[in-house]
């Protein structure tokens, strides 16, 4: 499936796209019902993708057989603009998510490689991010090698030391 598995920069008129996005990256807990969707339009929520392409906004986004599937982003916030997974204005956030029928299939790993690249690129030396300690990806995320840095209720800030 990889063959044919494209991860590749947002264009501009695919920006909507993270609203999807943003809405699949909110982590529901097995047997829960799923949100509505208009979740994404509060501000603690909405402030992820609102205005996108703002300076030091990155993202990527998966492609597959010519269908967007799944989309990573970084965007920067700061001690009055915290998001869940805020460690200091100089360390970009992480937000991801791949649609939940194309989960586990490697999709995740080559946004989050191709993003962890970028940000090392650019001369970044850290990112972070907030994951509940239910989700599967948090176990992804630490064989990628984020770290445990703290814990808020059920959700786990993590940060990657960048090389």
């Amino acid at each position: 499936m990889n063959d044919s598995l494209i991860v590749r920069p947002i264009t501009i008129s695919e920006i909507g796209f993270l609203d999807k996005m943003l809405y699949n990256a909110i982590f529901v807990p097995p047997g829960n019902e799923r949100l509505p969707d208009n979740i994404i339009e509060h501000p603690e929520i909405s402030k992820y993708i609102k205005d996108f392409g703002r300076e030091g906004d990155i993202c990527f986004v998966a492609q597959l057989n010519g269908d967007l599937v799944g989309a990573i982003w970084t965007r920067h916030f700061n001690e009055t603009n915290k998001a869940y997974g805020f460690v200091d204005s100089d360390t970009p956030e992480l937000s991801m998510a791949v649609y939940e029928q194309f989960r586990n299939k490697g999709i995740g790993t080559k946004l989050l490689i191709t993003m962890i690249k970028a940000l090392t690129d650019k001369g970044y030396r850290k990112v972070s991010l907030s994951v509940d300690i239910i989700n599967y990806a948090y176990d992804l995320y630490k064989k990628i090698g984020f770290k445990d840095y703290k814990l808020i209720g059920e959700s786990m800030t993590m940060i990657l030391k960048l090389k």
